[in-house]
């Protein structure tokens, strides 16, 4: 019985002990000043009124001041003038009023405060709230953070020691040598100087490129954006997608995912499933359903390729778009495909490689090389080198043929209007009646240039040169290999239908988007009632 007495004893002195240890930590206590006497308040509140280099403490905290109001009952202090707070090594704030209630060990600091964390950053402003449990400090009447990179201002703010993460509300604007952003919401890391942007922002760099922020982070010090969506503008260009990855020091940026590239000075948008943009170089590329789209005044001129590389340059002369495999164009009065293409715009002029096939106004064209010159937003000439060709089908299914080594085939607002022939020329044009119903014979011409006029785009005469050899073959002596000139090859199954091209773009997706959702949401008829 006296051995369990004397355990109970020497608990309940341990747990009478520990609980002092507990309660001394929590007070805080004065360890300095030069004059000290007492008061109280109007309700009859008692407090030590404290002058000339005060000095208390709470555990690790330290705070200084010129003088002070210690509510010694409800540990609180109230401190005026050279206000300093010293939290181990690592946290020093001054100010000109401190509230701290020692409890729930929270302070308020006023007038001229800075929050200093050693080696990392510092926080100014007037109106500063420090949670030391939460290791939070919180200022809400505008602030301004300061580190060896950059500087932040905003509204409202907060910033975790233990994290060393900085939040920022309300007219966020940072700044450093390289960039000056904007936004509502953002974040900062000031241990690894990375921003994570919350809200919509707007980045500027000093070469006047703006970048808008929706999601994501930027590395501050490698100057690297990891995006979940945004948007890049240069003087020349917009680049947006679901993802982005920026990379300011190399001057190399990549999109993935709804990529969009706008061409400012072009009037040219591209979009595609990839792309990356070289600021150096003025290379850019958009691969996966590419798409290019250059808007003219009253027409659209629509391409398509694997892969599209806008090239650009000081010099105009050497700006350009390219396109490779399985290249596809679609305009009004101009169609083509080709293995590849280059355009350049200081002349509007758009070069067609490998295999090129190209139908205007119902004629059909192919040659080894084709280029075509735009002039008033509508095709002016079209150039055919090497084993040039131009076909074209009447009302009753014939084919009537021109064959040269070299075509140059002229314009008028969008009309076919004549074709020079040089170099082995040849031609084959079917004759009908007059209700062109039937054939009334074929004229089969060989000559070395030739000039074939065209009215409504449809062959209407010609003019031969040097030496032609002609010859009329009426229907009866007409052959089928006599109907068609050596290499002849009918492709209008290849001939690109807009609908058909874009099918597999983004743009056609982002129109029929709209429509499936229309369709899914649409109420459903009420069921009809059958009468019995």
């Amino acid at each position: 019985m006296m051995n369990l007495q004397i355990k109970i004893l020497l608990v309940a002195a341990l747990v009478l002990t520990t609980g002092g240890v507990t309660l001394a930590q929590k007070k805080v206590k004065l360890k300095e000043a030069e004059v000290m006497y007492g008061s109280a308040k109007p309700d009859g509140e008692r407090y030590e009124r404290v002058i000339g280099d005060v000095v208390f403490e709470q555990k690790e905290t330290t705070i200084y001041s010129d003088s002070a109001h210690f509510y010694r009952k409800r540990n609180y202090v109230e401190a005026f003038g050279h206000v300093r707070i010293e939290e181990g090594d690592s946290v020093t704030i001054t100010a000109g009023k401190l509230i701290y209630d020692g409890d729930s060990k929270k302070a308020k600091l006023r007038q001229n405060v800075v929050f200093k964390k050693l080696g990392q950053m510092t926080l100014y402003t007037d109106f500063l709230d420090y949670d030391r449990p939460k290791q939070e400090a919180k200022y809400f009447n505008g602030g301004k953070l300061v580190d060896s990179t950059n500087v932040l201002t905003s509204r409202k703010g907060y910033y975790q020691v233990n994290t060393n993460m900085a939040s920022f509300k309300k007219n966020v604007v940072g700044k450093n040598k390289d960039y000056t952003l904007e936004s509502d919401t953002l974040q900062y890391n000031t241990k690894t100087k990375v921003v994570f942007f919350r809200d919509e922002t707007e980045l500027t760099n000093q070469d006047g490129d703006v970048a808008t922020y929706y999601e994501g982070s930027y590395n501050t010090v490698a100057q690297k954006s990891d995006l979940a969506k945004g948007e890049v503008e240069t003087e020349a260009y917009i680049l947006t997608g679901d993802k982005l990855r920026l990379d300011d020091l190399r001057k190399y940026y990549t999109a993935t995912g709804n990529v969009e590239m706008i061409s400012k000075e072009q009037d040219v948008i591209i979009t595609g499933d990839h792309s990356f943009y070289n600021k150096r170089t003025g290379v850019s590329k958009v691969y996966g359903r590419a798409l290019m789209k250059k808007i003219f005044e009253n027409d659209t001129m629509y391409l398509t390729a694997d892969t599209l590389v806008a090239i650009e340059n000081q010099d105009p002369q050497k700006k350009r778009l390219l396109a490779y495999k399985n290249v596809k164009i679609f305009k009004s009065d101009l169609q083509g495909i080709s293995d590849s293409l280059a355009y350049h715009t200081a002349d509007s002029t758009i070069y067609f490689y490998n295999d090129p096939v190209l139908w205007t106004g119902g004629n059909q064209l192919t040659a080894d090389s084709i280029n075509v010159e735009i002039a008033n937003n509508t095709i002016d000439k079209l150039n055919m080198n090497i084993n040039s060709f131009v076909i074209s089908q009447d009302s009753i299914k014939n084919f009537n043929q021109i064959k040269g080594r070299k075509m140059v085939a002229h314009f008028n607002d969008g009309q076919l209007k004549n074709v020079d022939v040089t170099g082995n020329g040849e031609s084959i044009f079917f004759a009908l009646d007059e209700g062109d119903t039937y054939v009334v014979g074929m004229n089969k011409i060989l000559c070395s240039n030739m000039v074939i006029n065209f009215k409504k785009n449809t062959a209407d005469n010609a003019s031969f040169y040097v030496n032609p050899d002609a010859s009329f073959i009426p229907p009866h002596e007409l052959s089928e290999p006599q109907k068609t000139l050596q290499g002849f090859i009918w492709r209008s199954e290849e001939q690109p239908i807009k609908k058909k091209m874009l099918e597999n773009t983004l743009e056609f997706q982002k129109k029929e988007a709209p429509r499936k959702e229309e369709k899914l949401t649409k109420p459903k008829a009420p069921p009809k009632l059958i009468k019995g």
